[in-house]
């Protein structure tokens, strides 16, 4: 095993998952909703924590595993979680009653990402989280900046889309899209990028603050 496996499986070895988003976990795959690692899941309730959210967007509910880890880190916050799946969005209501997460902090949308977030208010969210779609995701990281505050973020985990993105010889279409993406935000003077390897890989956009 290389040094970096090792660090890899130490870390997710390492994070524990609260039982609630366990026992949501356990839901989602049993639906086929693959979640999100639980490292990558700490992370984004980290970054929640930090930047004080109070109103999130998730796209992709995913049985809730995502939203959970995001409430966990900043439990003020009211989520707006869209999915195409009811059957997604109904697991997620019943883990977040299940969590006691009062029914006025959680929306749930069903329908799909790209006809939901153009009708959504810009400048209006200080997180927004994409996990769906992967074809789309240029498009809704796109939807997302116009979403977020100045200086919020957008979220993108499974960029590395499995090691896919990091094999040159690799040129399918959400391969392609990952790494233009990747490759686009480095270069962007509008936003700040960051791309963490832990788990299945974590994208993190922040918008520039103008300076007045």
């Amino acid at each position: 095993m290389s040094g970096y496996e090792a660090n890899e499986r130490f870390v997710q070895e390492s994070t524990v998952e609260p039982e609630h988003i366990a026992r949501a976990r356990a839901h989602a795959l049993e639906l086929g909703a693959a979640p999100i690692s639980p490292a990558v899941g700490a992370q984004i309730a980290v970054l929640a924590a930090a930047s004080r959210a109070l109103n999130v967007v998730e796209v992709g509910t995913g049985g809730g595993v995502s939203g959970l880890w995001l409430l966990h880190g900043s439990p003020r916050a009211t989520l707006t979680t869209i999915d195409s799946e009811p059957e997604h969005l109904g697991a997620a209501r019943a883990a977040f009653a299940e969590a006691r997460i009062p029914a006025a902090r959680a929306r749930f949308i069903t329908g799909r990402a790209a006809d939901v977030l153009p009708r959504m208010n810009e400048a209006s969210y200080d997180i927004v989280l994409i996990d769906a779609d992967a074809e789309g995701v240029i498009e809704y990281v796109e939807h997302g900046l116009r979403l977020v505050r100045a200086g919020g973020t957008v979220l993108v985990p499974r960029v590395l889309a499995g090691g896919a993105v990091a094999d040159p010889v690799r040129r399918d279409t959400v391969t392609t899209a990952y790494r233009s993406l990747i490759q686009e935000v480095q270069t962007s003077p509008a936003v700040f990028g960051a791309l963490s390897t832990t788990g299945e890989g974590l994208l993190q956009l922040t918008t520039v603050t103008p300076i007045t």
